[in-house]
Protein backbone atom coordinates (compact mmCIF):
# COMPACT_ATOMS: atom_id res chain seq x y z
CA UNK A 1 0.00 0.00 0.00
CA UNK A 2 2.93 2.58 0.60
CA UNK A 3 4.62 1.72 -2.42
CA UNK A 4 1.54 1.91 -4.66
CA UNK A 5 0.65 5.65 -2.65
CA UNK A 6 5.28 6.66 -3.34
CA UNK A 7 4.60 5.84 -6.95
CA UNK A 8 1.74 7.59 -6.98
CA UNK A 9 2.68 10.66 -5.60
CA UNK A 10 5.55 10.49 -7.81
CA UNK A 11 3.31 10.32 -10.85
CA UNK A 12 1.45 12.77 -10.19
CA UNK A 13 4.86 15.23 -8.94
CA UNK A 14 5.67 14.52 -13.13
CA UNK A 15 2.67 15.32 -14.38
CA UNK A 16 1.90 18.73 -12.49
CA UNK A 17 5.42 19.35 -12.66
CA UNK A 18 5.34 23.39 -13.64
CA UNK A 19 8.93 24.02 -15.61
CA UNK A 20 8.58 27.51 -14.92
CA UNK A 21 9.20 28.21 -18.32
CA UNK A 22 9.24 32.10 -19.55
CA UNK A 23 9.23 33.65 -22.62
CA UNK A 24 9.85 37.15 -23.95
CA UNK A 25 10.10 38.79 -26.84
CA UNK A 26 13.68 40.56 -27.54
CA UNK A 27 15.37 41.80 -30.12
CA UNK A 28 17.84 39.34 -31.92
CA UNK A 29 20.90 40.80 -33.78
CA UNK A 30 24.09 38.29 -35.06
CA UNK A 31 27.69 38.12 -33.94
CA UNK A 32 30.71 36.47 -34.79
CA UNK A 33 34.38 36.06 -33.77
CA UNK A 34 36.21 38.41 -35.16
CA UNK A 35 38.36 41.03 -34.09
CA UNK A 36 36.18 43.64 -35.49
CA UNK A 37 33.24 42.81 -33.76
CA UNK A 38 34.51 42.05 -30.23
CA UNK A 39 38.42 42.64 -29.40
CA UNK A 40 41.69 41.59 -29.28
CA UNK A 41 40.14 37.80 -28.28
CA UNK A 42 37.25 37.24 -30.52
CA UNK A 43 37.07 33.76 -29.31
CA UNK A 44 36.77 34.78 -25.63
CA UNK A 45 33.07 35.23 -24.32
CA UNK A 46 32.91 37.76 -21.09
CA UNK A 47 32.18 34.56 -18.40
CA UNK A 48 35.24 33.36 -19.62
CA UNK A 49 34.30 30.69 -22.22
CA UNK A 50 36.01 30.12 -25.03
CA UNK A 51 33.68 29.48 -28.06
CA UNK A 52 34.11 27.75 -31.07
CA UNK A 53 32.47 28.04 -34.87
CA UNK A 54 30.15 25.12 -34.11
CA UNK A 55 28.58 26.12 -30.87
CA UNK A 56 25.02 26.93 -30.41
CA UNK A 57 26.02 30.48 -27.80
CA UNK A 58 24.06 33.56 -27.06
CA UNK A 59 24.97 36.87 -25.88
CA UNK A 60 22.48 38.78 -23.59
CA UNK A 61 21.73 42.13 -22.08
CA UNK A 62 22.63 42.43 -18.83
CA UNK A 63 19.08 42.65 -18.07
CA UNK A 64 17.88 39.66 -19.30
CA UNK A 65 20.37 38.19 -16.30
CA UNK A 66 18.02 39.98 -13.45
CA UNK A 67 15.46 37.79 -15.46
CA UNK A 68 17.11 34.38 -15.09
CA UNK A 69 19.14 34.14 -18.49
CA UNK A 70 22.31 33.61 -16.45
CA UNK A 71 25.37 31.98 -17.57
CA UNK A 72 24.41 28.40 -18.93
CA UNK A 73 20.87 28.75 -19.42
CA UNK A 74 19.86 26.98 -22.34
CA UNK A 75 16.96 29.06 -24.64
CA UNK A 76 14.68 27.99 -27.50
CA UNK A 77 14.90 30.90 -29.93
CA UNK A 78 11.86 31.21 -32.04
CA UNK A 79 12.72 30.31 -35.64
CA UNK A 80 15.80 28.43 -35.05
CA UNK A 81 15.92 25.02 -34.16
CA UNK A 82 18.10 22.81 -31.03
CA UNK A 83 18.35 25.55 -28.12
CA UNK A 84 21.52 28.12 -27.69
CA UNK A 85 23.29 28.63 -24.65
CA UNK A 86 23.80 31.84 -22.43
CA UNK A 87 27.72 32.04 -22.44
CA UNK A 88 28.28 36.05 -23.16
CA UNK A 89 27.12 39.43 -21.81
CA UNK A 90 26.93 42.48 -23.82
CA UNK A 91 27.69 45.42 -22.85
CA UNK A 92 25.49 47.72 -20.00
CA UNK A 93 24.11 50.23 -22.47
CA UNK A 94 21.87 46.90 -24.41
CA UNK A 95 18.43 46.31 -22.88
CA UNK A 96 15.73 43.40 -24.23
CA UNK A 97 18.71 41.97 -27.05
CA UNK A 98 20.23 39.08 -27.65
CA UNK A 99 23.26 38.26 -29.84
CA UNK A 100 22.98 35.17 -31.59
CA UNK A 101 26.47 33.50 -31.90
CA UNK A 102 27.46 32.49 -35.46
CA UNK A 103 31.15 31.67 -35.39
CA UNK A 104 33.27 32.59 -38.37
CA UNK A 105 30.11 33.52 -40.51
CA UNK A 106 30.27 36.84 -41.62
CA UNK A 107 27.78 36.28 -44.02
CA UNK A 108 24.90 34.37 -41.87
CA UNK A 109 25.52 36.92 -39.59
CA UNK A 110 24.44 39.81 -42.13
CA UNK A 111 21.83 37.73 -43.52
CA UNK A 112 20.00 37.30 -40.10
CA UNK A 113 20.44 41.46 -39.51
CA UNK A 114 17.89 42.74 -36.88
CA UNK A 115 14.68 40.46 -35.66
CA UNK A 116 12.16 40.82 -33.25
CA UNK A 117 11.91 37.19 -31.69
CA UNK A 118 10.33 35.51 -29.05
CA UNK A 119 12.72 33.62 -26.44
CA UNK A 120 11.84 30.66 -24.09
CA UNK A 121 13.51 29.53 -21.33
CA UNK A 122 13.46 27.82 -17.85
CA UNK A 123 14.23 29.47 -15.08
CA UNK A 124 16.67 28.09 -12.55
Amino acid sequence: MVSRFILFVGIMSIIGCDKNTHSLEVTATAYTSHVDETDSTPFLAAWGDTLSPEMKAISVSRDLIKKGLSHGVNVSIEGLKGEYTVLDKMNKRWKKKIDIYMGTDIEAAKEWGKQKVVISWDKK
